[in-house]
């Protein structure tokens, strides 16, 4: 593990490893004027539009300037906040993001009239529409699906007034985490260590010291805790608001309103959480005792979950050479796909270092057709890796989406949005296990399929959702809770997977509160729900079935031109069956029982 040290400034970050704005806006200047821009061509088309939208046609005159707004606003957007991501302490990018924000507010609320005049239309009126232009069907898709739960046009209006005050608790949380809470150095055997959030979660969760590891959970989750009562009451407001919207949209529950705008059914969400958690949770109890076992640890505590079977082996990767690793792994889906990928590099997508004040974790921003922004932070271990593949797999599928769709058409459903991403790091892993015949090697890249792509998608985001599920339960038999109870939910949620396989303490049940998705909604199963649809895909083109990887960039180009379920079907996954995600837990029982076999051969 790489030796820690304390996080430079963001002005301090060498510039290669930082993105490059300039492909959105050369300019501060250049984006305020596209900003005044976009005002001046949103008003107009308020004016011409307005009242005017009784028939296909006239639909159809109003509907290329839309887009033209549409595609706008998406610039306008990410340059807004793109900055901010990479230092939340920075009053300058603090107040170009709200400067945006409260432009593009005004602007959505006027632009609430054309949704609703294109829902009054007629079924004939729309099929003409959806007919014109194939970069029209999704919208009139969505147009017909939302009929029932459209609100009166000034409520409408209203809602979208109010949208950056009822978005506000997951900028709070997102401040709380990353500018106010402080974290002080820790000591092990009289040496110092710096410990920061993303330090924390990036560094020290994996680290091969045992000592060093419970002891920065320890004074991690000591922050934690006194900030507790203060994210629990932001959650709760949050949790509110998101009921008071469902039951004003006619749902009964929270989850049924946010599930609704995936296009998939609750049955498939309640599916995700309890085949997983009660079939893959024995599989993972027997990994995790195994792993105790081969470390040598005197228990296994929730401090140790995530540490390396066999840390010795494990490479340190520099920025550099993580060039070696994902070219090998994207050239695995042909030569087109694999220069895209590597484009990632020169033209700068990718933010690499941590510095203080950035945001945590790892994203993929997809302007259309600009290239992507990725966001992460670099601490030399192979995880980065697995985190930046991650990324460019939404990368790639944003790029190939917006090349065959406009930009009404090219974002697909949230319920696969995270396939693609999934996929990449199951490229990954394959790559590191091809072509060798060294069992110790080819352990190493089975544990990092378990422990980097599985144990974050499949377990971590997954039990997010059974925990979101608990949660929203609760509020819908008109039930309070606090940071106590959100603790005790936690505690449940683990005890239920993990079993007796690790030793659950006050400090695991603060886990709740370091997590971002819980304020985007039911984003957490999701995770599990695309990586079934990858692995299933990934195992066909390993198993070298005809048409497998063409099938699979057919399905990167989808965009939103099909519902999540049809898309599925192209990349040859049949997601209506529980049968994917049956198999998907039989593959992962074989690698559990993989490893341990290579682990017995190693240790004679």
């Amino acid at each position: 593990m790489t030796e820690p040290t304390a996080l430079p400034r963001r002005q301090d970050v060498p510039q290669q490893y930082t993105w490059d704005l300039t492909a959105l806006y050369p300019t501060e200047d250049a984006f305020n004027q596209a900003l005044q821009e976009f005002a001046a061509l949103t008003k107009q088309f308020i004016a011409d539009y307005t009242g005017q939208i009784t028939d296909a046609a006239s639909a159809l005159k109003a509907l290329p300037a839309y887009a033209k707004i549409q595609e706008m606003q998406d610039h306008l957007g990410t340059y807004a906040f793109l900055p901010q991501s990479t230092d939340l302490t920075n009053a300058h990018y603090r107040a170009l993001s709200v400067k945006a924000e409260d432009v593009l507010t005004q602007a959505n609320t006027g632009l609430t009239f054309f949704i609703s005049a294109l829902s009054e239309l007629s079924d004939a009126a729309l099929d003409q529409i959806a007919a014109a232009n194939a970069d029209y069907a999704p919208l009139v898709r969505h147009v017909r699906r939302d009929k029932k739960i459209r609100l009166a046009p000034a409520t409408e209006a209203a809602l979208a007034q109010l949208e950056p005050t009822l978005d506000a608790f997951a900028t709070i949380y997102g401040q709380t985490r990353s500018a106010d809470m402080h974290f002080p150095n820790f000591t092990v055997a009289g040496k110092t260590y710096p410990l920061s959030f993303t330090m924390y979660e990036d560094l020290y969760a994996y680290s091969p010291d045992t000592k060093v590891r419970r002891a920065a959970f320890a004074a991690f989750s000591h922050v934690l805790a006194q900030y507790q009562n203060t994210v629990a009451a932001n959650y709760y407001a949050q949790v509110m608001k998101e009921k008071r919207l469902a039951t004003l949209l006619g749902f009964d529950s929270v989850v049924d309103y946010l599930v609704y705008d995936q296009e998939v059914p609750r049955s498939m969400f309640d599916r995700q959480i309890d085949l997983i958690t009660n079939e893959f949770g024995p599989i993972m109890q027997k990994y995790v005792k195994h792993l105790q076992k081969e470390r040598g640890l005197d228990q296994m505590t929730f401090a140790d979950r995530l540490i390396d079977l066999d840390p010795d082996f494990a490479p340190s990767v520099s920025i550099d050479q993580s060039k070696d690793y994902i070219s090998k792994a994207v050239a695995q889906l042909g030569q087109p796909y694999h220069d895209m990928m590597m484009h990632a590099y020169p033209e700068r997508w990718v933010d690499f270092v941590g510095n203080q004040g950035k945001e945590t974790g790892g994203f993929c921003a997809q302007p259309y057709r600009v290239h992507p922004y990725i966001l992460m932070s670099w601490t030399h271990e192979l995880a980065d890796v697995y985190t930046l593949v991650h990324e460019l797999g939404h990368a790639g599928q944003g790029i190939l989406s917006a090349e065959k769709h406009g930009p009404l058409a090219f974002t697909p459903s949230g319920y696969i949005i995270e396939a693609p991403s999934t996929f990449n790091e199951l490229l990954l892993t394959n790559s590191l296990i091809k072509g060798t015949d060294d069992p110790r090697m080819q352990r190493f890249a089975y544990t990092k399929l378990l422990t980097n792509t599985y144990f974050h998608n499949f377990i971590t985001h997954l039990l997010e959702a059974a925990y979101q599920r608990e949660v929203y339960a609760m509020v819908d038999r008109g039930e309070a809770f606090d940071a106590k109870d959100l603790n005790a939910i936690t505690r449940t949620v683990f005890k239920r997977f993990w079993g007796d396989a690790l030793q659950l303490d006050d400090n695991s049940d603060l886990t709740w509160m370091r997590q971002s998705h819980y304020y985007m909604g039911l984003y957490s199963y999701t995770y599990s729900a695309s990586l079934t649809v990858s692995t299933q895909a990934f195992l066909r083109i390993r198993d070298n079935q005809p048409g497998a990887v063409q099938n699979w960039l057919d399905f990167l180009t989808l965009g939103d031109s099909k519902d999540p379920i049809d898309s599925a079907k192209v990349a040859g996954v049949d997601i209506t069956t529980d049968a994917p995600l049956h198999n998907t837990i039989q593959y992962l029982g074989s690698v559990v029982d993989q490893v341990i076999k290579l682990s017995q051969e190693l240790d004679h």
